[in-house]
């Protein structure tokens, strides 16, 4: 491996530690060498707090050694003013004469601003090591400013006969999840929750399941909850509207006498494609990444409207003989892994 791509191998490994807890922000990582030895790490610190290449320029012990040593880091350095000062000003500030960048920052505050600030200052600066790559780690910041939408993530789990629910004559009159997969894919899918920023079901499957979708199997953040409810007929007793977590409801109903303070309600078209809006709602809610937990009818939504990145399907042992077929669709497998005794096959939309 090269010596550039070595480092910049290792500024993504440090940025997955970021994975959960930066969004809106990306998740960068950074690495300083001085006489090819790291002298320095960083990676995003959780939203409002310092930037990767902060951190690592922190955690330099000598800082003499930043004038001779070489920057690595997986996105362009920032340029403006947010909630942190310019991490360009303080990479010119310690005199750092090479900085090697993976990406470009697409945001339009940035967009190469970072790049000519410190190429003014004399600054040697290369870009698009390990590029690719580096676009894979970015994916959920990428979409979001690239195609201004979320990156999103489907999720469901069949049987092995290809049902994604049981006929409703096998359902208990309380609303509870039918539980397909085994507990530990359950505990898998609430890590996954605790990574992306938000959640979205339908409004059959909240009054089917009442579920809380939350990360009660798995420390960390919860997602914020986005639910459709065309009608508003989700009571307000059941576990999404208990106000616990940000959650926004999208709703076709105006009449802005029942809705219910402390929730946030989107008015969109329901008569026309859902996707396309939901991607609109969700960008200007700032929210980059959100795993679809379905049912059936909302994952179809966006499969048919081409809006997906991701499609992460669990397949348990069970059969049910009848029900609600799991969604139909063409992609690419990526990989296919097996959790005791279910199957987990992960696809992406190329």
């Amino acid at each position: 491996m090269k010596i550039h791509e070595k480092y910049m191998f290792r500024c993504i490994q440090l940025g997955k530690k970021g994975l959960g807890s930066t969004a809106p922000n990306p998740m960068v990582g950074s690495v300083i060498v001085y006489q090819d030895k790291v002298i320095g790490e960083g990676f995003t610190s959780p939203y409002g707090g310092n930037h990767a290449e902060v951190n690592a320029i922190a955690n330099v012990a000598d800082k003499s050694l930043l004038c001779k040593s070489t920057l690595y880091v997986t996105l362009e350095p920032c340029s403006h003013y947010g909630k942190t000062p310019p991490c360009a000003d303080l990479i010119t500030e310690h005199q750092i004469p090479k900085v090697i960048i993976g990406l470009k920052d697409p945001h339009i505050k940035v967009a190469g601003k970072g790049i000519e600030k410190l190429e003014a200052t004399g600054c040697n600066v290369s870009v698009g090591i390990l590029e690719k790559e580096c676009r894979r780690h970015h994916r959920r910041f990428l979409a979001y400013h690239e195609k201004n939408c979320p990156y999103i993530i489907l999720k469901w789990a069949e049987t092995k006969d290809g049902f994604i629910a049981p006929d409703k004559s096998k359902r208990k009159n309380n609303p509870q999840p039918f539980w397909i997969t085994n507990t530990y894919s359950k505990q898998l899918v609430h890590q996954w929750r605790s990574q992306e920023q938000a959640i979205l079901v339908g409004t059959s499957t909240v009054l089917e399941d009442n579920p809380k979708l939350t990360t009660r199997n798995w420390e960390g953040n919860q997602p914020v909850r986005v639910i459709l409810d065309n009608g508003l007929r989700i009571p307000k007793e059941f576990h999404v509207l208990d106000k616990s977590v940000k959650t926004i409801v999208l709703t076709g109903t105006q009449e802005k006498s029942k809705y219910l303070d402390g929730i946030d309600y989107e008015v969109i078209d329901f008569s026309k494609p859902l996707a396309y809006q939901i991607c609109e709602v969700l960008h200007k809610h700032s929210i980059i990444s959100l795993l679809v937990e379905g049912g059936s009818q909302t994952l179809q939504t966006f499969i048919e409207e081409n809006l997906w990145d991701e499609a992460r399907v669990f397949k348990g042992p069970s059969t049910f003989g009848n029900g609600i077929p799991s969604p139909e669709f063409s992609a690419k497998l990526m990989e296919n892994i097996t959790i005791l005794s279910d199957t987990l096959s992960t696809y992406t939309n190329d």
